[in-house]
């Protein structure tokens, strides 16, 4: 097993930088002292990585998105899903979640069989670490890039039939709070072991706070397909807002004003908001026509819009552009983002205690990033994978 000691770094732990060592061996982090003695670990042959000037952080985690680099998750085999796994590596995401858009059974259960088959392939990039189902149980008027046909109401008879097919590994879901059959099926869908967010939804306040009382743990890009905030009828993003919800954010300037975003952190705070790409295929990828799901998409100054309406069809995103982007929309440091990167979706998806964090014990998902923020080394279990994913 590779064994690396990460030397003269900015290490981020506990909200903060710090002057320690890092130790990453057995696939774990040790957390070395400023003046523990090293010698030992160099004489057993570790690689000694000299991170002076970097800032080394968790690894990113992006828990919702449909595609990258010509690939769409609907229609990805098991080897299209590693050149996802390659690219969003190169961005310094170390786990991520493929985002099933509404389709048939037939078609989501394919879907399931590739990410399953890619779990037993040999594999360099990001850990794909389960599935995101963006509905079937979603409203049809907030529907979004949602094929309509194909939404329904609330059938947990199903869900179960794709979890067992899952192998337990569908790990997050949205869902409309208004859906017949949805709010009261939302414990049931957490034992399931799937975390639940909200979103696609006209939902009125009382029924979303059912919904979040009933188990609901994040609102999907929040104030995109959801009913707006009203001061009269605060609907869905009121009961986010005022809530202890996590809220998923598309920081591209297009989905959330920079003004949005900044109001979303000052009500949320850090602790709170969770930075996803909502991507697709065309990410990392010029203009064009490409797919989502059953849809087609026209990519237009890299802006993802249907080519039936004049809707939006998820986003060219990155993650290393979103905290670029975070950073200049709101002017905070690196510190106060990266939660939104790093331990906010860990804790979404129930992950945090061993994702998320650089502590010792922790997976040793570490990415560091130079001056200028740009990926420098991406660690997936103390492998440095960036060589081969560039």
């Amino acid at each position: 097993m590779a064994c690396t000691l990460l030397r003269n770094g900015s290490v981020y732990r506990n909200h903060t930088f710090t002057s320690e060592n890092l130790l990453l061996a057995d696939g774990r982090i040790t957390v070395l002292e400023p003046d523990a003695d090293i010698s030992p670990i160099i004489a057993d042959g570790a690689a000694v990585v000299d991170a002076a000037g970097m800032y080394v952080v968790p690894g990113f985690l992006d828990i919702h998105t449909h595609g990258a680099v010509g690939v769409d998750v609907n229609s990805a085999s098991a080897d299209d899903l590693e050149k996802v796994c390659r690219f969003a590596a190169k961005n310094g995401v170390t786990s991520w979640l493929c985002s099933i858009l509404t389709d048939t059974v037939e078609k989501t259960n394919w879907c399931i069989d590739q990410y399953l088959a890619h779990k037993k392939m040999p594999h360099r990039g990001a850990d794909l670490l389960g599935i995101h189902l963006e509905g079937p149980f979603l409203s049809p008027e907030y529907r979004g890039a949602m094929p309509q046909h194909l939404l329904r109401q609330a059938d947990m008879e199903l869900l179960r039939a794709y979890q067992r097919r899952a192998c337990g590994d569908i790990r997050y879901i949205t869902v409309s709070p208004e859906v017949e059959n949805v709010t009261e099926a939302i414990p049931e869908i957490s034992a399931m072991g799937i975390r639940v967010s909200i979103g696609h939804s006209g939902a009125d306040y009382d029924t979303a706070m059912r919904a979040i009382q009933n188990g609901a743990v994040s609102a999907t890009h929040i104030f995109n397909a959801m009913r707006p905030l009203h001061h009269h009828a605060p609907g869905i993003a009121g009961a986010a807002l005022e809530s202890d919800l996590y809220c998923e954010a598309i920081c591209d300037g297009r989905h959330l004003h920079p003004g949005m975003v900044r109001l979303l952190l000052k009500i949320k705070g850090t602790d709170r908001v969770v930075a996803v790409t909502d991507s697709i295929m065309a990410a990392g990828l010029p203009d064009g026509n490409y797919k989502l799901g059953v849809n087609d998409v026209i990519v237009k100054d890299g802006d993802a819009r249907l080519a039936s309406a004049d809707v939006r069809a998820g986003s060219t995103l990155t993650h290393h552009q979103a905290l670029q982007n975070l950073l200049q929309f709101t002017g905070r440091p690196l510190a106060d983002i990266l939660p939104l990167f790093t331990e906010n979706p860990a804790k979404v998806i129930g992950v945090s205690d061993h994702k998320g964090f650089i502590e010792t014990g922790m997976d040793a998902d570490v990415v560091l990033l130079d001056r200028a923020l740009d990926v420098a080394a991406v660690y997936v279990g103390g492998i440095d994978i960036l060589p081969e994913c560039l």
